[in-house]
């Protein structure tokens, strides 16, 4: 525990990306107008969940008024609500949803991580900023040393997650499986308005994941 402490210290002082470290800060200070009374937490986001879990999670990186503002990832949007209600079906987390850093989620057998920990503009980080925070997976990776299934949500988690195994990187789509000697990659389109709201990803197509995430997780020893 005393490691993974030590990181997230780390992560939430890292100002190593000038254009990010700035629009966070601009995010957090210029706020929409539904969350013009709350506080942001406007600094680059660590992990989160068991960290004695078979299961990691990747993201893309924190929402602007999502972790951005509630200081946790995949917490207090959409795609949040996505990922809670799925992780609780299937048993990963202790309650259905995500909306705040105290509302008493608990995940079981998984951790929550992403391949870039500030929001970027258009949601779009650039290639020197990934490779940037690649150093922080890196990190994560030694110290969640029982993981045996890896989900990537999106491409570019995806791509990170391939380099952090160093293993091919196969062509992406939703729902596929890629199995290796010590462990398994799951890929699946990221549950964003853009894929929920137009169809693109469906709840059956969702839940199928962790389904078969939860099954591989169980499985490997």
């Amino acid at each position: 525990m005393k490691s993974i402490v030590s990181l997230n210290k780390k992560i939430a002082s890292c100002k190593k990306c000038p254009r990010l470290t700035q629009y966070i800060q601009d995010v957090a200070t210029n706020k929409v107008r539904r969350f013009k009374d709350e506080k942001y937490y406007g600094k680059p986001l660590s992990g989160f969940g068991d960290v004695k879990a078979k299961l990691l999670i990747v993201g893309l990186a924190p929402a602007a008024h999502g972790g951005n503002r509630t200081g946790r990832m995949f917490t207090g949007d959409s795609s949040g609500d996505w990922v809670a209600k799925v992780m609780h079906k299937h048993g990963f987390a202790s309650i259905p949803t995500s909306q705040s850093l105290n509302d008493g989620l608990v995940l079981h057998n998984a951790y929550i991580t992403a391949a870039v920990r500030c929001a970027p503009p258009q949601n779009k980080p650039t290639k020197q900023e990934r490779d940037t925070c690649f150093e922080y997976l890196q990190q994560e990776k030694e110290i969640l040393n029982n993981v045996t299934t890896i989900l990537c949500l999106g491409k570019i988690a995806y791509d990170a997650v391939c380099r952090l195994y160093e293993v091919k990187i196969e062509k992406f789509g939703h729902n596929k499986l890629f199995c290796y000697d010590e462990f398994n990659i799951i890929t699946s389109y990221h549950p964003s308005k853009q894929n929920t709201q137009t169809g693109r990803l469906t709840w059956t197509q969702w839940s199928a994941v962790f389904s078969k995430a939860k099954k591989l997780s169980k499985k490997i020893q």
